[in-house]
């Protein structure tokens, strides 16, 4: 019970527009989470999913307290288009929510 306590429950998204611009970019994003977890066993992707709403695919992920999602981000963005991410807060679970998205703001 005490590990569940070190570990925090973290959304990874890819925005519709960002996939529609680069298709191949979800295969890139599973890939490299796959990975990481060889890398950082104590890091877990619980579920991905395309959230049919928003057209967004969704990783929910469970990140160790003291890795700092930053860190994965900025490894990520070396691997895939350029890009922009933000960090939101879902409610009602206040789980962080990454979102990655395209450049430009249309």
């Amino acid at each position: 019970m005490g590990s569940e306590e070190n570990i925090t429950i973290t959304e990874l998204r890819l925005s519709y527009r960002y996939i529609k611009e680069h298709p191949w970019v979800v295969t890139a994003v599973n890939g490299f989470l796959s990975a990481y977890f060889m890398e950082q066993p104590s890091f877990r992707v619980q579920r991905h999913f395309d959230e049919l709403e928003s057209g967004m695919h969704v990783w929910i992920c469970e990140v160790p307290n003291t890795m700092k999602m930053t860190t994965l981000l900025r490894r990520l963005q070396a691997d895939i288009p350029p890009c922009r991410h933000n960090q939101t807060t879902t409610e009602p679970t206040g789980c962080p929510q990454y979102l990655i998205d395209s450049l430009e703001q249309n």
